[in-house]
């Protein structure tokens, strides 16, 4: 699939994500109803983190699934969530005030296609719902593959685009009519963030095409989960 026909650059989605950072949380769980939340529970149960053992969250936003970690980890955990727009990270950071959670999690400013962590650190390496605003995938894959530890899990929680009829037609004309209106409206901003992400979604690889990805840049024994009918999927490879 071609990536050519998007702004992915980093000044872009720096700008876009800042803007929408205060109502970002909000619509995300009005616009998927709320799945996102279980889709963030069901990553975390099947990668089945190992108290003590550290993690990274890469393009963590505000840290929804870093929290999720540190939840299942019971604070025993180093967690370390990342990612390039400041904003996300001061709102993900006032959430773990809030939550009381001390120094185990920490969010650090960090591009994702440049990691500034050394070679095989983390027994987890994970990305929900931001590789496909990469402007090279495999850098971003490649970059995450080294992070982790041998035998350690390279997970990608992504949306993706259902399968079955009717639902794929259902689907496709709520995410490419109803969802950026719903979106513009909420959450006003410059870049045309909810545009953007039905574009986004439309032209990323799914299913066995990333999967292959992912096995590019090294990773073995790699499995896929569909959820939610297929509008997201869960990627995990070993490395």
């Amino acid at each position: 699939m071609s990536t050519t026909t998007i702004d992915k650059s980093s000044e872009r989605v720096q700008r876009m994500f800042g803007e929408i950072a205060p109502r970002y949380d909000r619509m995300n769980h009005l616009l998927s109803l709320n799945v996102d939340r279980y889709w963030r529970w069901w990553t975390v149960r099947k990668l089945a983190p190992v108290a003590g053992e550290p993690i990274l969250d890469v393009c963590t936003g505000t840290g929804d699934l870093a929290l999720a970690f540190q939840r299942a980890t019971q604070g025993k955990s180093e967690i370390v969530a990342a990612d390039f727009c400041r904003e996300m990270l001061e709102i993900g950071r006032q959430k773990q005030a809030r939550a009381k959670i001390g120094g185990e999690l920490t969010f650090v400013e960090a591009d994702a296609q440049n990691l500034l962590f050394e070679d095989n650190r983390f027994a987890i390496v994970s990305v929900a719902f931001g590789l496909r605003n990469l402007a090279d995938t495999d850098r971003g894959l490649s970059e995450m593959t080294r992070v982790c530890r041998p035998s350690g899990q390279v997970a990608v929680l992504e949306f993706s685009t259902p399968r079955w009829q009717p639902f794929r037609g259902l689907y496709l004309w709520y995410f490419r009519n109803i969802l950026p209106r719903i979106g513009q409206l909420f959450a006003k901003n410059s870049s045309a963030a909810y545009e953007y992400l039905p574009a986004t979604v439309a032209e990323f690889p799914d299913g066995e095409a990333l999967a292959e990805r992912m096995r590019g840049v090294g990773l073995r024994n790699v499995k896929y989960w569909p959820l939610t009918g297929g509008i997201a999927t869960l990627y995990v490879g070993r490395k």
